[in-house]
């Protein structure tokens, strides 16, 4: 279009039926249209550019809190996983990810052949935990680090903020995210971004379910991909396989962002996660790697950092059934 933006616009029209018409005379044929800028989605599922149906299975990194331990990135992808989740800092609640930090994540990311999902944490609970930001912040974040970024569509997911709202006016939720991506794709740009719930995650209030057709249409490249975490909320298997379904059955992308084994709110159905992701073919990353706190450390997949201690939420993610060992398939861009 960029070519034709002066011309007459009665011009343009004939402009192209005499390219159509001469082009075959001349052994030529039209130019195809470009090329995805990297992952996509297309039909409710996340392709790459190369169109390879690409499904998450990999586990949350705590990056911002344990920056020393980027080495963590290559036992992960030892471990059968294809994609991890990196925590990241906008600096408002903890030491701000710069951007030559975030280059260096994603690059370690690609020398381990791993997709990597970034996300900004300090959103966590906006509305009911103090000092947490809203998404708008989170995405001048972005747009500060977008040097980082850019040209890494094929190898980088954007999640824009972390649980961006806990239980207190999280109906804001529809509103805020149609914006923040409506601010990034303003900034240029193009990856595929991805939206996590509200209610610290879990949408238990249903705002994320029932407005996600409308979330997406806002989106103007048509890109975003929906994460649920899920804990204590999604105690049965009933409420894991409604809830996922009624995203696929919309043809709505949809990925467990964060989920567990066991959780201070209740007791997550881990099995029926596990096996609904893998029947429905739909992503998941557990969280996560190690380093937990706070009377959590349950969640920790390995003990201190160390890759050949395996706890028991870390045998049964990478080695159960359904779990990773078994049905990860490493990213087609690392191949091809």
């Amino acid at each position: 279009m960029r070519s034709t933006r002066h011309l007459p616009l009665r011009l343009v029209p004939v402009l192209g039926l005499v390219a159509a018409l001469l082009l075959p005379l001349l052994g030529l044929s039209a130019p195809a249209h470009a090329a995805p800028t990297g992952f996509r989605i297309d039909n409710g599922r996340l392709l790459e550019a190369s169109g390879n149906d690409f499904v998450m299975r990999g586990v949350n990194h705590a990056h911002t809190w344990y920056p020393d331990r980027i080495s963590s990135l290559a036992h992960i992808k030892a471990k059968g996983a294809n994609t991890v989740r990196v925590v990241l800092s906008s600096g408002d609640r903890w030491t701000r990810n710069d951007t030559a930090d975030v280059a260096n994540v994603v690059s370690q990311c690609k020398q381990n052949r791993l997709i990597c999902v970034l996300e900004v944490h300090d959103t966590t609970g906006y509305g009911e935990q103090s000092g947490a930001v809203t998404l708008s912040r989170a995405a001048d974040y972005w747009i500060s680090v977008q040097s980082a970024l850019t040209g890494q569509e094929d190898y980088v997911i954007v999640n824009i903020g972390n649980e961006p709202y806990g239980n207190t006016n999280y109906a804001n939720w529809t509103a805020d995210t149609k914006a923040a991506i409506q601010k990034l794709r303003g900034a240029g740009f193009d990856h595929t971004i991805m939206v996590d719930a509200p209610n610290w995650g879990q949408d238990w209030a249903f705002t994320m379910r029932d407005n996600a057709a409308s979330v997406f249409a806002a989106d103007p490249d048509a890109n975003t991909i929906f994460s649920i975490h899920m804990y204590g909320v999604f105690d049965t298997a009933a409420e894991i396989t409604d809830y996922l379904n009624r995203f696929v059955a919309a043809k709505l992308p949809i990925v467990v962002g964060e989920f567990g084994h066991d959780h201070s709110d209740g007791n997550p159905d881990e099995d029926a996660i596990l096996a609904t992701a893998q029947q429905l073919g739909l992503g998941y990353l557990g969280w996560s790697w190690s380093g937990n706190g706070g009377g959590v450390e349950y969640l920790d997949m390995v003990t201190n950092f160390d890759p050949n201690q395996l706890t028991s939420w870390g045998r049964r993610i990478f080695n159960g059934a359904n779990g990773i060992a078994a049905t990860s398939e490493e990213a087609a861009v690392y191949s091809s």
